[in-house]
């Protein structure tokens, strides 16, 4: 038995049930079969093991080790599987990123994760190098397609490299695999720290969610750096299945059309307003597709779009998934013969975790009774990264408190009604409105914000930035905003509407009514 990462023989490291074996097993089961297709090219199992392998040895070079984290900004590309692997291979955190960051906003993930080295591609290399600039502890820099030089590494040049091998470990299954950080409420991101268990056990609910078999063909159009990307490819890992990885840009449905029949993908993801555009191309009936699994989360969607689904898809059946990073991700699961039965249900709580609905007290409510959704099981993270107090609050009572205020109906169905968190679903993005005011609070115009979502056909949601101004004879627009806020905020967080007034309401205790902002802004 083992208390901790040890370099032992291989027959007993073997006995590891994780990704990092999962992917040594299919290079030796299957050397020769695809494990990932990016833009007509594939990546055998083979080589992605190798390729990993080699990462690794070259991260190890670099004094990267055991418990070490390493921040992966970058787009989808089968090198950014290999680098997780890579990563994983000497016991080190990956730490994926929202590549639509500001430099300060990744260099705080930066500073707070502790990593010492970062992975990029050539797209995002100046985001990279601005972070680098910010944050002396970032050791090593590796860039994806890029080349060596000034203080840089290419990523193929790191693969090429002679040098002494990295030591294999035996790392178990309750070891840190991924660090993948969420907005809090209080404005500072939280690292969720996921293990490989808790990426297993996310397999085995894909794996059953979707019927996913070895012959599957997986469709990945999620950012790696989101939960949802590598979440949805665990179980394709798992069982040595195909996965055909999309290239990330705007969301063209004509292009998706051709790539899913070119591929002839089983299985595929998308949030409702890209399946709302899908089933509206033109082409969509004459295609010869092999779906066989459509699958939606993120946001809610209509019986118009889900209508639409299965009409342009009458052979495949239709998955809703709900649930929240620190679940890794998904907690609920709502049938396509549901799904039009219980319209706004996110389903139901999946077989291998608990879910209780309760008031503050932790006492559980009745049906149809509005409470709080907790949760236990093994999908749920370890904690937040360097967040004792925020992570001991998450966990009062022995449950994982969601945030999500939810009832479930008398055939345990459960619906959303609002979010303690104060969220905003924009796009199938995360957008928490304290981070977005904090922002607004260091404009020297503004004396007091507030942001509240509005309902909006094509995202869902958009932000609203309700302000009072230091000066009630000054003006401010949101053009005039949007200069400051492209250097502290990611575009997609950036308000929509900015509504000027006298005063924000309060409440007798001084706190901004945001029920009274909901009602007079939100629509």
């Amino acid at each position: 038995m083992t208390t901790g990462a040890q370099a032992l023989d291989e027959p007993i490291r073997s006995r590891r049930n994780h990704w990092n074996n999962q992917l040594a097993a299919h290079a030796q089961m299957r050397p020769e079969e695809v494990a990932v297709r990016f833009r007509g090219v594939d990546t055998t199992w083979k080589q992605l093991h190798e390729r990993s392998l080699k990462f690794a040895d070259a991260l190890a070079r670099r004094g990267v080790g055991f418990g070490d984290r390493v921040l992966i900004l970058a787009l989808n590309y089968p090198e950014y599987l290999e680098t997780v692997f890579g990563i994983n291979a000497l016991g080190a955190i990956a730490v994926p990123v929202n590549f639509r960051l500001t430099p300060p906003e990744v260099a705080y993930i930066v500073s707070d994760s502790g990593a010492k080295a970062i992975v990029t591609d050539t797209v995002l290399a100046p985001l990279a190098a601005a972070v680098k600039a910010q944050s002396p502890a970032l050791e090593t820099c590796v860039v994806i397609g890029g080349a060596s030089g000034d203080g840089v590494i290419g990523f193929d040049d790191a693969l090429a490299e002679e040098g002494a091998p990295h030591t294999p470990l035996d790392i178990p299954e309750d070891t840190p695999s991924l660090i993948m950080y969420t907005s809090g409420t209080t404005g500072s991101p939280k690292g969720a720290v996921l293990s490989y268990a808790n990426m297993n056990a996310q397999a085995l609910t894909c794996i059953r969610a979707l019927a996913i078999e070895p012959e599957s063909v997986g469709f990945c159009t999620s950012p790696l750096f989101h939960i949802a990307g590598l979440g949805s490819l665990a179980p394709y890992f798992m069982l040595g299945a195909k996965t055909v990885l999309h290239p990330l840009g705007a969301f063209d449905a004509t292009e998706f059309l051709d790539a899913l029949e070119a591929e002839q993908a089983t299985t595929a993801f998308c949030v409702p307003a890209q399946w709302q555009l899908i089933c509206a191309d033109p082409t969509v009936k004459d295609r010869k597709l092999a779906l066989e699994a459509l699958s939606w989360g993120a946001a809610p969607a209509s019986d118009t779009v889900l209508r639409a689904m299965a009409e342009a898809f009458p052979t495949a059946f239709n998955v809703a998934v709900f649930g929240q990073t620190e679940m890794s991700p998904i907690t609920c699961v709502l049938e396509g013969k549901d799904a039009i039965r219980k319209l706004g249900s996110v389903g139901k709580p999946i077989p291998t975790i608990q879910a209780r609905i309760v008031d503050d007290e932790m006492n559980d409510v009745a049906p149809g009774e509005i409470g709080e959704i907790v949760y236990r099981g093994p999908t749920l993270m370890q904690g937040y990264w360097n967040k004792p107090e925020a992570t001991a609050e998450a966990f009062a009572g022995g449950w994982f408190h969601s945030g999500d205020l939810v009832r479930q109906d008398e055939e345990g169905f459960i619906y959303v009604v609002d979010r303690k968190k104060d969220m905003i679903i924009s796009g199938g993005e995360n957008i928490y409105c304290a981070e977005v005011e904090n922002v607004l609070f260091a404009h020297p115009l503004i004396r007091e914000a507030a942001v509240v979502g509005r309902t909006h056909e094509k995202w869902g949601e958009v932000p609203v930035a309700v302000v009072a101004l230091v000066d009630p004879d000054a003006e401010l627009t949101i053009a005039d905003l949007e200069p400051f806020l492209n250097e502290n905020l990611a575009r997609y967080k950036h308000p929509k509407e900015l509504v000027v007034v006298a005063e924000l309401p309060r409440n007798a205790s001084g706190k901004v009514v945001k029920v009274q902002l909901r009602k007079d802004y939100s629509s």
